[in-house]
């Protein structure tokens, strides 16, 4: 069984940054860097969104535009093996319902599509409200 348990999140002002984090227990003789890693966001009314994925054995990624809703440059994934953290960086932040954000982990190192019913593992969720 692999465990997740997030942390971070808040009240961040319009144009700020927060960083998420998630420490990761993964399965006995397994090593959390070899995981894929997904995060997605939920906002009351809408299905789970991926966010971002960083396959296994990549220690840092940047998302590309999806959907329309450009977060390119803005949000950032990484993770810190020593530590078996991963981070999610989220910058520029705009006014918009409050989300939660959920990271997610499958135990092999290829990440499918950011479908979230893909994905096996999740942290508990944690919210960013970003007021107007």
């Amino acid at each position: 069984q692999v465990h997740i348990v997030q942390s971070g999140g808040g009240l961040v002002e319009p144009g700020g940054s927060v960083r998420l984090s998630c420490q990761i227990s993964g399965r006995s003789g397994r090593n959390p860097a070899d995981y894929c890693i997904g995060w997605f966001r939920e906002v009351p009314g809408k299905e789970r969104e991926g966010v971002i994925r960083l396959n296994g054995g990549i220690n840092e990624g940047v998302a590309e535009s999806a959907n329309g809703d450009t977060k390119k440059g803005r949000f950032t994934v990484s993770r810190d093996n020593d530590k078996r953290m991963v981070y999610l960086q989220l910058k520029h932040l705009t006014s918009e319902a409050p989300a939660v954000y959920y990271c997610s982990a499958r135990d092999r190192p290829t990440c499918p599509p950011l479908e979230w019913r893909l994905y096996d593992f999740w942290g508990q969720g944690t919210q960013v409200t970003v007021p107007s």
